[in-house]
């Protein structure tokens, strides 16, 4: 296969992988005993897709790097080749580049095929840019921070499994002795992304309108962005999955009548969530709609809490629930729009689920003054700094000390 020829997928879904087999594409003598190796290492990581999805797709651009590019197996690259690779993917070729997500394999007489539409990089635009009709192009792709910094975590981890395993002898990733002149280090806080008070105000008022209105359609998308900003939920946190079915029953109440959730967060972590009074209400509510009784679940309740509109069983895709609440942002930035706030309509559309989350422990620390440790125990971070993230009042105060500095001192 030339290189200058868009590189066809090596490594299926989680779902397919295990029985899969090298494509006949790639017929260097390296190319079987890598493929062997590296398929061994992503088999590690079944327990999260998520995770599972983000090795696979660094280990993907390495090996067709090193095949197509270098043309040596990845078991023979060194530091050098590492900081050669690192370049190439700040820059790929542009028939490398896609400008939108597919899926990596098709059916075609019911045989799984690569997709000729696939790309192993994506060129993309913010989402506030593609809704005024921005679209991404292949000239617009970028590598960003992110992007490198997970590259490098990710081939670290496959070489330090390489070396454990005694197929190679060395990491050349932990050769790199400057790293930080490639990752940038941040000095300041980082900025936590999340709606303003009016925003929220005019998202929750808009879907409990669309819910009055079509309950048949939204009284779950009530109830799924009242779980995302009450008890501060991943998206991953309300689907099924292999790892994870929420139900019903994972509502419960312990002996001292105080109501909790559980539920299966990142890295498999179990945890339990305060429930306060108003997601009881709002429970309640959707569960009225769906039927359900007593108002409140019982203990071991089976019943699938995010309910497919079509079909049985709980809702396995977490595109699906970003549609259902990219839905009420379009709804919300319509309404800000003809109520005269159009600067706060533009920033809402850069919103991502992931921000509800991001607004709700940003609200309890803030505004309800709730300890940081209680709001780290429900939102599943692994300490307290993750979590004083969130807490506004040092950021404030610092800006409110400089605010009145002068050109001529006092």
């Amino acid at each position: 296969m030339s290189k200058h020829h868009n590189p066809i997928p090596i490594f299926d879904t989680l779902e397919h992988l295990t029985n899969q087999a090298l494509d006949d594409s790639y017929r260097q003598a390296f190319a079987s005993c890598d493929f062997s190796h590296i398929k061994s290492f992503l088999l590690q990581y079944t327990k999260s897709k998520d995770t599972f999805n983000t090795y696979r797709r660094e280990c993907e651009r390495l090996v067709q790097w090193s095949w197509l590019i270098a043309n040596k197996p990845v078991t023979e690259l060194k530091r050098v080749d590492i900081e050669k690779y690192i370049s190439f993917c700040q820059k790929p070729p542009k028939a490398w580049i896609g400008v939108k997500k597919v899926s990596r394999y098709i059916l075609n007489g019911g045989i799984r095929c690569p997709n000729p539409e696939w790309k192993l990089f994506v060129a993309t635009v913010k989402k506030a840019e593609f809704h005024n009709n921005n679209e991404p192009s292949t000239s617009s792709y970028l590598f960003s921070q992110k992007a490198l910094k997970s590259m490098l975590a990710c081939i670290n981890s496959l070489f330090r499994f390489l070396t454990c395993e005694n197929i190679t002898d060395v990491n050349p990733v932990a050769q790199i002795r400057q790293k930080s002149q490639l990752i940038r280090k941040q000095s300041s806080k980082r900025v936590v992304r999340r709606l303003t008070s009016l925003q929220w105000e005019f998202l929750i008022d808009t879907v409990k309108i669309m819910a009055d209105k079509n309950p048949d359609v939204h009284e779950r998308t009530l109830f799924i962005i009242s779980s995302l900003y009450l008890m501060y939920l991943r998206i991953s946190e309300l689907t099924s999955s292999d790892r994870w079915q929420p139900q019903m029953g994972h509502f419960y109440k312990d002996s001292a009548e105080n109501w909790w959730f559980k539920t299966v967060g990142k890295g498999n972590k179990e945890r339990d969530i305060t429930v306060s009074d108003t997601m009881l209400l709002a429970l309640k509510r959707y569960r009225k709609y769906r039927g359900l009784s007593p108002a409140l679940p019982l203990a071991g309740e089976s019943e699938d809490l995010i309910h497919k509109t079509r079909g049985c069983g709980g809702i396995k895709s977490s595109r699906h629930i970003r549609l259902i609440v990219q839905t009420c942002f379009d709804s919300a930035i319509l309404q800000m729009k003809q109520e005269g706030f159009i600067d706060d309509a533009k920033t809402l559309q850069e919103a991502t689920v992931h921000w509800l989350r991001h607004t709700g422990i940003s609200d309890d620390i803030n505004k309800r003054d709730r300890p940081i440790a209680h709001v780290r125990d429900d939102a599943g971070h692994a300490s307290s700094s993750t979590t004083d993230l969130y807490n506004d009042a040092e950021h404030k105060a610092r800006h409110l000390s400089g605010k009145n500095k002068r050109i001529m001192p006092d």
